[in-house]
């Protein structure tokens, strides 16, 4: 019984939580999302999308409406909640 338990809660845990929202995002909304999660600034974000620094902020504030991100801190510890980004899979 113990070794089940703990097996099921292993495999739960290597499964990502998901923010509510998250199923609203576009893909290029959870792709932005992902990158903020790694740290990227929107001119970064832009230069690896090939986009606009402009359309790229547009992403990240969408994103964070969507998800009831009250700033940019939060969203990317929703990043990391959801499993989108994960701890040592940064750049």
């Amino acid at each position: 019984m113990t070794r089940r338990l703990i097996a099921e809660f292993a495999a739960r845990s290597k499964e990502p939580a998901g923010a509510p929202g998250l199923a609203e995002l576009t893909d290029r909304e959870r792709e932005v999302m992902t990158l903020v999660g790694m740290g990227l600034s929107n001119e970064e974000i832009a230069r690896r999308l090939v986009v606009s620094p402009l359309t790229a902020k547009t992403h990240v504030s969408r994103a964070m409406v969507k998800l009831g991100a009250r700033d940019r801190a939060q969203l990317v510890v929703l990043a990391y909640e959801s499993g989108l980004v994960r701890p040592g899979r940064l750049g």
